[in-house]
C-alpha cells in the first residue's frame, strides 16, 4: 500500500509527527509495534520542561523552548479535534536545592544557562527558601531554595497520546497496530517496510521507534546511537489541590495524585523495579514535601529513556537515501509542540532547517582527540 509518508513508532515522538504530517495534507501511516514494544511514552513523568535541557548546547535550549511556546496550540487543536484535554498548564516550574551545594551548584548551571542563550534571553530566577514557602506550601526545612523560570509547566502523558492517536486518525491517518517492521529496502524517495501486518510504500520515511531505531536506523543510510536509561515513578493517593507549580521531581496530576520521580539507572533492557531506588525517591520528596510522607503510594513502574551518548535528541534526514529522517529524544513530552508543529512540516517539505543541523548523528563521528 503506497502512502505519501510512513511513519515508524506509534509512541508520543512519532504520533506527534504523524499528526503534524497528516496536518500537513500527507496521507501518513502510523505503524506500531504494539504491547511488546517498550512504552517509554506511557511511563512518561509528565513534563513540559526547559530550565533543565541544553547546558551547553544553546540549540537544545531554544529548541525546548521553541516545544514549549507551541505547546498551547497544540493543546488547543487536539481539544477542538478530539475534545480530549491533555491537562496542560505552565505556571512555570521549580528546581527544589535540598543543600546549599546544590543551591550553588543550580544557581551556577543556571548562570551559564542564560549566559549561552545569547540575544534569545533566558529568564530565571533564584529563590531562597522563605519566599519559596509562599509560592509553595508545605515545603520542607530542608529545602533551601530553587531555580524557577516561567517556561515550564506539565501535561497528561496518556492523555496527550490518546488525543494524538485520536486527530490524526479522524483525520484521515492510517494507524496499524501490530506491526514491527521485520524487513526493508531503500532507495532515494523510494521506501518500502514489510510487516507483520502488510507492505508499505511511501517516498517519505520517519523512524519514532524510540529505542527500536538503533537497529532501524542502518537499514535507511541513517544511525541513531540511543541506549535504554531507566527511570522510575511513584504515584500516591489522590491528595487536595496543593501544588501550584510542578518541579523537576515532583508534581500534581490534575486528578490530585502526586507523582514522584528523581533516579536514571544504566541498566540496559531490565525494566524491574528496584525497593532501593524507590526508597530514595520517597525520601527525598518526604524531605521537599513532609506532607507527601502521609500519603499512601498507590502505584509505581518503571520506564526506558531514549538517550543518545550525549543525552541530547538526534534529528536527521539521510544523505545516502533522501526522504527517509530519524528522530530520537527521550522528551516526548515537552518537545511533542515542536514535533508536530515545527519537525513535521520540515519533513513534509523534503529537508531539515539548519537550526537542526546540531542534532545530527554526525557529531558522534569526530575522532577524540589524542
Amino acid at each position: 500500500m503506497t502512502h505519501d509518508a510512513i511513519v515508524i513508532g506509534g509512541g508520543l515522538v512519532g504520533a506527534a509527527i504523524a499528526h503534524g504530517l497528516r496536518g500537513q495534507g500527507l496521507g501518513t501511516v502510523l505503524l506500531d509495534e504494539g504491547d511488546i514494544a517498550h512504552r517509554a511514552s506511557r511511563g512518561n513523568f509528565g513534563l513540559v520542561w526547559v530550565q533543565s535541557k541544553g547546558l551547553g548546547a544553546p540549540w537544545y535550549q531554544r529548541w525546548t523552548r521553541g516545544s514549549a511556546g507551541e505547546w498551547p496550540g497544540l493543546a488547543a487543536d487536539l481539544a477542538a479535534r478530539t475534545g480530549i484535554d491533555t491537562a496542560l498548564s505552565q505556571p512555570g516550574g521549580v528546581h527544589l536545592c535540598l543543600s546549599e551545594a546544590e543551591f550553588d551548584d543550580r544557581a551556577e548551571r543556571m548562570a551559564r544557562m542564560q549566559a549561552e542563550s545569547g540575544n534569545h534571553g533566558y529568564d530565571y530566577r533564584m529563590i531562597r527558601a522563605p519566599e519559596l514557602r509562599d509560592m509553595l506550601p508545605g515545603l520542607g526545612p530542608k529545602v533551601v531554595g530553587a531555580s524557577w523560570t516561567p517556561y515550564d509547566g506539565h501535561a497528561s502523558p496518556l492523555g496527550l497520546l490518546q488525543a494524538l492517536h485520536r486527530a490524526f486518525t479522524e483525520a484521515g491517518g492510517a494507524y496499524i497496530p501490530n506491526a514491527k517492521v521485520t524487513a526493508a529496502t531503500a532507495a532515494p524517495h523510494d521506501f518500502r517496510v514489510e510487516t507483520a501486518a502488510g507492505a508499505f510504500a511511501a517516498p517519505r520515511i520517519v523512524l519514532a521507534a524510540g529505542l527500536g531505531n538503533a537497529d532501524l536506523a542502518p537499514l535507511f543510510g541513517l544511525n541513531t546511537p540511543v541506549r535504554p536509561q531507566r527511570g522510575q515513578i511513584l504515584v500516591t493517593e489522590r491528595a487536595r489541590s496543593i501544588l501550584s507549580m510542578p518541579t523537576t521531581t515532583i508534581r500534581q496530576t490534575g486528578e490530585g495524585t502526586i507523582m514522584l520521580g528523581d533516579s536514571m539507572e544504566e541498566v540496559g533492557f531490565d525494566t524491574r523495579q528496584s525497593p532501593p531506588v524507590m526508597a530514595e525517591i520517597a525520601r527525598r520528596a518526604a524531605l521537599s514535601f513532609p506532607w507527601v510522607a502521609e500519603l499512601n503510594v498507590i502505584r509505581a513502574w518503571s520506564a526506558l529513556r531514549v538517550m543518545a551518548p550525549d543525552g541530547l535528541p538526534i534529528y536527521d534526514q539521510s544523505d545516502r537515501f533522501p526522504g527517509a529522517f530519524t528522530a530520537n529524544c527521550h522528551s516526548g513530552v515537552t518537545l511533542a509542540g515542536a514535533h508536530a508543529r515545527l519537525l513535521a512540516p520540515m519533513i513534509a517539505a523534503g529537508a531539515l532547517d539548519p537550526m537542526l543541523a546540531p542534532f545530527s548523528a554526525k557529531r558522534f563521528d569526530v575522532p577524540r582527540a589524542a
